[in-house]
C-alpha cells in the first residue's frame, strides 16, 4: 500500500515529513540516574508476541527507574495520536512495531518534531525510496534466514515422513506489501526447491490480515483449486496465519498425518497448539523470544537517551524449531 501526499497531508505530516526525512539527532542525552518515560507502541496488540513484547518491556523498566508506557497504533492516524499522547506526557522516545512499513518518514517526523527519539521492533520503517531507513536503528528477525530454517524443517519432516516431493503440494501464504513477510516465505521457499521440491507444487494465498482468521481465509481457495493433492505443506509469516491454513485444511478433511504446517515467532497461539494431546497440522514453529525483542530494543532506546550512544542500524535474531515434543524446554529457554 502507498502512503499518497493526501493521506500524508491528513496527518498533518507531509511538509514536515519531506523536510526531515533522514536528519540525524533527537536531542540531548538524559540524566543516566534520573526518572524516565518511553512508549512502546505496536501494530496489533491483542496477539500474544506483542503482548510478550511489551511485558518484558515494561518488566525491564520497573527495574530500571524506567515507566514504559503501552500503546497500540493499528494504523497511523493511531500512531501519530500515541506520539502525542507520549510528548504530552514528557516521553523521551518510543519503541514501535509500524503498522505500514511505509509511514516511515512521517512517524520520524512526528518523533523528531516533538523532540523524541524512535526505535523500530521487528518492522523496519522504508524510506520513500523503498530502501530501509538507516537513520532509525532496528531490532528484529533475519526474516530470509529465519524463512531458511522454516524450509529447511519443512523438507526434513517431509524426508522423515518418507513423502515423494511429486505427490506434496504447499500452501504459501503470504502479504507481498509487508517486506518481513516476503523475505520470510522467500527464505522458506528458497530452502524448499534446495532440498528438492517442485516450483510447481507451490502454490500461493494472498492474505488480508495476518492472524488465524486471515489465514484460515487465505487458504482455503487453495485447497478448493487443488483437490487432486492429499499431503500438504503449510508456511507463512508467522505461526497464526499458519495455524489458519491448519483449520482450513481440517475444513477440508485433510487429516493431521498429512500435512505439516510450520510457523514463526514461538507465543501462545503455538503452545496453545502443542498442547492438545495429539498432533494437529501444525508440526512446528520457528521459535524466536518476543520478550528479547520487547527487552533489547527498550535497553537500546533508554541508553540512547540517557548516554546518547545510538544503537546499532540493525541487530538481527533468530530462532529455534519447536515441535510437540520440544516446545516447553524451548519455551523456557526463550523466556529466559
Amino acid at each position: 500500500m502507498q502512503i499518497t501526499k493526501r493521506q500524508l497531508a491528513k496527518l498533518g505530516l507531509a511538509g514536515a515529513a519531506a523536510s526531515l526525512v533522514g536528519k540525524a539527532g533527537l536531542g540531548s542525552a538524559y540524566a543516566a540516574d534520573a526518572p524516565l518515560k518511553i512508549g512502546f507502541i505496536v501494530k496489533m496488540p491483542e496477539q500474544a508476541w506483542f503482548i510478550n513484547e511489551q511485558t518484558a518491556s515494561a518488566a525491564w523498566g520497573g527495574q530500571h527507574d524506567v515507566t514504559v508506557v503501552k500503546l497500540a497504533g493499528s494504523d497511523g492516524e493511531m500512531v501519530m495520536t500515541a506520539i502525542d499522547n507520549l510528548s504530552a506526557q514528557g516521553a523521551k522516545g518510543f519503541v514501535i512495531c509500524p503498522p505500514d512499513v511505509k509511514l516511515g518518514p512521517a512517524i520520524y517526523a512526528r518523533a523528531t518534531a516533538q523532540n523524541m527519539k524512535v526505535v523500530t521492533v521487528d518492522d523496519r520503517f522504508l524510506g520513500p525510496d523503498g530502501q530501509p531507513m538507516a537513520d532509525v536503528p532496528h531490532l528484529g528477525m533475519s526474516g530470509y534466514k529465519i524463512g531458511q530454517q522454516v524450509g529447511e524443517a519443512l523438507a526434513a519432516e517431509m524426508k522423515h515422513r518418507g513423502w515423494s516431493p511429486a505427490d506434496v503440494a504447499a500452501c504459501r501464504i503470504t502479504d507481498a506489501e509487508l517486506p518481513t513477510a516476503r523475505e520470510r516465505v522467500q527464505g522458506a521457499t528458497d530452502a524448499l526447491l534446495k532440498a528438492g521440491f517442485m516450483q510447481a507444487n507451490i502454490f500461493d494465498a494472498p492474505q488480508r490480515t495476518t492472524d488465524t482468521e486471515g489465514g484460515s481465509t487465505a487458504a482455503s481457495p487453495v485447497f478448493a483449486r487443488h483437490g487432486n493433492f492429499k499431503k500438504w505443506l503449510i508456511y507463512a509469516l508467522n505461526e497464526e496465519t499458519v495455524l489458519g491454513g491448519v483449520r482450513a485444511s481440517e475444513a477440508f478433511h485433510l487429516p493431521a498425518e498429512n500435512v505439516i504446517g510450520i510457523g514463526i515467532n514461538g507465543t501462545g497461539a503455538a503452545f496453545a497448539e502443542f498442547s492438545k494431546p495429539q498432533q494437529t497440522g501444525f508440526f512446528g514453529t520457528v521459535g524466536v523470544s518476543s520478550f528479547l525483542h520487547g527487552r533489547q530494543s527498550t535497553i537500546n532506546l533508554v541508553n540512547w537517551i540517557r548516554t546518547g550512544t545510538r544503537p546499532p542500524a540493525n541487530t538481527e535474531t533468530t530462532g529455534v524449531l519447536m515441535t510437540h515434543d520440544n516446545w516447553q524446554a524451548v519455551k523456557a529457554k526463550l523466556e529466559a
